[in-house]
């Protein structure tokens, strides 16, 4: 192969090794996923998101208080929040967690965290 060709050939593959380090170092911003709750329900009832998403919880109800529990996980049930208040929490781990209303424990909800 001609030194030309060689030079050509050298240059490409540091620009190629440069796009491939550049794009497998970029960040990902968290994101906060919202969940309503409405009518004693949580909506959406199932969420998937990335380790390091938030979820935030936010009553709709007109009267009536809410939390949130990750009980199967060992967590502890969050306060009571009042129509028109919100709860949020972090997920920093991967896995599959079922959650309930503490109040109303036939309000049932999942989250997946890849």
């Amino acid at each position: 192969m001609p030194k030309s060709n060689r030079m050509k050939a050298h240059y490409l593959l540091i620009a190629l090794s440069i796009f491939i380090i550049g794009g497998c170092t970029a960040t990902v911003q968290p994101k906060t996923i919202q969940v309503e709750i409405v009518k004693f329900t949580f909506i959406p009832a199932e969420v998937t998101l990335n380790k390091g998403d938030s979820i935030i919880w936010v009553n709709k109800e007109k009267r009536q208080y809410h939390s949130v529990w990750f009980e199967d996980s060992g967590g502890v049930e969050s306060d009571y929040f009042f129509p028109g208040e919100s709860f949020t929490q972090t997920f920093d781990g991967t896995g599959t967690f079922p959650y309930r209303c503490g109040p109303h424990p036939k309000m049932l909800g999942t989250v997946t965290v890849k």
